[in-house]
């Protein structure tokens, strides 16, 4: 059996995924186009979104509350009707959340988009292994609780439909990436919430 503790570091342990995190991240964003609002989580999809579109307004970055990056998009949705809303958020975090998948599809929000960036780790507490790399599959619980636009993404040729379909679904979409392990470099961050909300309220409303 696997352990879990391992960190998938041991040779011959890798995630199931081959895909170069920074790479398909910043594809996916650059195929929204300037006028859509992104929701960051934390750590690695984090880092994903700084990467790709840089030091952004429209991006509201978690500076904590490990799991509630889905939640904060599906409000934002709500609240911004006329703007396509993006979260980017890890494995690890979407499973301390998950039953806001079922929510999401309930609402079913017409402009509200999430990318998983699943490297089956936990990268912000260890980098231990979730439990997408012992079998759980985000893409089939997004499913059963019933967004109807899911998409896993296992190769980089696969991007243009993901995107295709994040742009373009009428409701909730949900694209898992499958990444590989490993340890892109660290973006500069700011850890702040209230600098992150009194910013975003700025480019958003006119006010912090």
């Amino acid at each position: 059996m696997a352990d879990p503790n391992d960190g998938g570091r041991a040779a011959g342990k890798t995630a199931t995924g081959t895909i170069d995190r920074r790479v398909a991240v910043k594809q996916l964003l650059d195929s929204m186009g300037d006028d859509v609002l992104i929701v960051a989580g934390l750590a690695g999809a984090k880092g994903d979104v700084t990467a790709a579109v840089g030091d952004d307004p429209r991006v509201f970055g978690f500076g904590g509350a490990m799991g509630a990056a889905a939640s904060m998009g599906l409000g934002l949705a709500l609240a911004q009707p006329n703007k396509r809303v993006l979260v980017v958020t890890g494995d690890g975090e979407l499973l301390m959340n998950v039953g806001t998948l079922a929510t999401i599809a309930i609402v079913n929000p017409p402009n509200l988009g999430i990318i998983c960036v699943d490297n089956e780790h936990y990268g912000e507490t260890g980098f231990q292994r979730s439990h997408t790399g012992l079998g759980t599959d985000l893409a089939i619980m997004a499913q059963g609780g019933g967004i109807g636009a899911v998409r896993t993404v296992h190769e980089m040729d696969e991007l243009d439909e993901a995107g295709e379909m994040l742009r373009n679904t009428n409701g909730a979409a949900f694209v898992l990436l499958k990444v590989a392990v490993n340890d892109p470099p660290k973006m500069p961050t700011v850890w702040d919430a209230s600098w992150h909300k009194s910013r975003f309220r700025q480019a958003l409303l006119g006010r912090p």
